[in-house]
């Protein structure tokens, strides 16, 4: 466990350094077209890729990637990590995250944020805040733009009882596009809230997508049970890995 103490030390060092290189970069982007700023991102995010895999023996392994639809398209993801907020961008031509609106008031991020046509929402105004949400991504979607949203609002640890908020399912019926469901194992290698970072083999999976056309609660529904599934044999199989590099039974690697 100390190699694995140091090892996250000094990704999560490089990690920032990087970020602020990548960050000095974009700065030009802003008066360019919005893709120069998404190209930057990509960068930024396979890079991180490899400093995971140089620096912490963290493989990536995508799944399913053939079955992305090109155009507008409605993106659930499984959310255990701040990574796939990184790296899931680098698949969409023109994607867009739901942010909270604190981040825009970051220094030179929250420009990038802006730039990038992110939307905002503040989570104290309630329903006025989800109103507002769904009129924005309706709008974006509609103008050919990939929406990558986490169903449940916020992270959760690998094994947590999934909580997936109403407000996709309303944004699925505006949109009226298809959506592609991703299943992930990534808070058993970068969990969130914490230093550490772990070995072994962080898979992401591109499910069957979901077509546009399904009633609210049925689609509801079948997102929840098709991404639960996936990403419980994902973090089963990652357990049992983790389990013969450390020496120990599945699940002692906790996250």
């Amino acid at each position: 466990m100390v190699a694995i103490f140091l090892r996250s030390l000094v990704f999560n060092i490089v990690f920032y350094l990087v970020f602020l290189f990548f960050a000095v970069v974009a700065i030009p982007t802003l008066a360019l077209p919005r893709t120069a700023l998404l190209r930057v991102a990509n960068w930024w995010a396979q890079t991180n890729i490899l400093l995971m895999r140089v620096v912490c023996g963290i493989k990536v392994e995508f799944r399913g990637t053939e079955k992305i639809p090109k155009g507008p398209l409605l993106v659930a993801s499984k959310h255990q990590s701040m990574w796939e907020t990184i790296s899931l961008l680098q698949f969409f031509d023109a994607p867009f995250f739901v942010v909270k609106r604190e981040l825009k008031w970051i220094p030179v991020f929250g420009l990038f944020l802006i730039k990038a046509n992110m939307i905002a929402i503040d989570r104290r105004a309630g329903g006025r805040a989800l109103l507002a949400m769904v009129r924005r991504a309706v709008a974006e979607v509609r103008d050919g733009r990939q929406l990558v949203i986490f169903p449940e609002g916020t992270r959760t640890a690998p094994g947590a009882p999934p909580r997936y908020k109403p407000g996709v399912g309303q944004i699925y019926v505006e949109c009226g596009v298809t959506c592609l469901p991703v299943a992930l194992n990534s808070g058993l290698f970068w969990p969130r809230r914490s230093f550490m970072r772990y070995p072994g083999t962080l898979v992401v999976e591109f499910l069957d997508p979901l077509p546009p056309d399904l009633p609210r609660e049925e689609f509801i529904t079948r997102m929840r049970t098709v991404i639960e599934e996936a990403t419980d044999r994902l973090v089963a199989a990652a357990r049992v890995e983790q389990a013969r590099l450390f020496g120990g039974v599945p699940g002692t690697v906790k996250a």
